[in-house]
């Protein structure tokens, strides 16, 4: 399904209306509040694309109960903006959303953060690995370097552990701390131990291992990057890594420590759907950011 970035639902509203309401209710509306099917669409200007449940006599509209619910920017621009950071493979700033929106930046940076709420949703599904399957499991440090800062004091890094699946999926968790109690919760709740873990060197990985089927490490210290004819590598979590730091240096150049778990979430998504075309990747957001509202007010708190 590739999408047009000229098509109508990116520029007239009536036509994103009804794109949205499509995706979400497939022409069977049902009431966010309780579910029920009795509902009838309201008229008049004041009350267009509203509706009224029968049952619990509240009203909505599509936006209800989904990332796009309170906010007052139009539909159409909201599907331009997903579709955008669907196809963007590494990422596109706030500046850049506010400039192509005709938006403030303040508008523009919280609907980045919806949309990535709505990736976040998009992007879970069950257990990594299985039988027979290979999980590398593998961590990286985003933040600057002391020697580029003006005042040469130490550069506040922020952990990231990814897990990825060979041939298969990616998770990445932002961390306080890397040691073997949080990154085994992190493990243990997202990889089948019938998998085979594969590592680096690092010790937060040793004890852990033995509660898999099979544990291997190779030790990167030593230069040892591949061995056993190609198979004992963490090569794939460090593709991973790659793509994810071209988005933090060339577009996001800073990513605030409150909400690099959504930043994680977002390129999780986009790597995860990587066979798909950018329409499909969208609509699958779409779909992702039911359920999941968010408030100005609850992420400018964690940013505080």
């Amino acid at each position: 399904m590739a999408t047009n970035i000229t098509d109508p639902i990116f520029h007239d509203e009536a036509k994103a209306l009804a794109h949205i309401e499509a995706s979400r209710w497939n022409g069977e509306p049902s009431c966010p509040h309780c579910g029920s099917l009795r509902v009838r669409r309201m008229e008049g200007k004041t009350q267009a694309g509203m509706f009224l449940c029968n049952d619990c006599r509240d009203k909505f509209t599509v936006r209800t109960g989904t990332v796009m619910e309170r906010s007052h920017v139009p539909l159409h621009k909201w599907l331009l903006a997903t579709h955008l950071m669907a196809a963007s493979k590494k990422g596109m700033s706030a500046k850049q959303m506010e400039r192509m929106l005709g938006v403030t930046y303040k508008t523009a940076w919280f609907l980045c953060h919806r949309i990535r709420e709505a990736m976040d949703g998009a992007a879970r599904t069950g257990p990594m690995g299985g039988p027979d399957a290979v999980v590398e499991a593998d961590e990286t440090y985003v933040g600057g370097k002391a020697k580029n800062r003006a005042t040469r004091k130490p550069a506040a890094k922020k952990a990231v552990v990814a897990l990825v699946q060979r041939d298969g999926i990616a998770r990445s968790f932002h961390v306080a701390n890397v040691n073997a109690s949080t990154v085994r919760s992190l493990i243990v709740t997202n990889i089948d131990r019938a998998s085979v873990l594969m590592t680096d060197e690092s010790p937060v990985y040793y004890r852990l291992g033995k509660e898999f089927t099979n544990h291997y490490a190779v030790n990167h210290s030593a230069k040892e990057y591949v061995t056993t004819g190609g198979f004992k590598h963490s090569n794939t979590a460090e593709n991973f890594f790659s793509i994810f730091k071209r988005g933090v240096i060339g577009t996001y150049h800073h990513m605030s420590e409150a909400h690099l778990g959504r930043y994680c979430a977002e390129f999780d998504l986009r790597y995860n759907t990587r066979g798909m075309t950018d329409g499909e990747r969208a609509a699958r957001i779409l779909k992702g950011g039911e359920g999941r509202r968010l408030t100005y007010r609850r992420i400018d708190k964690l940013a505080a």
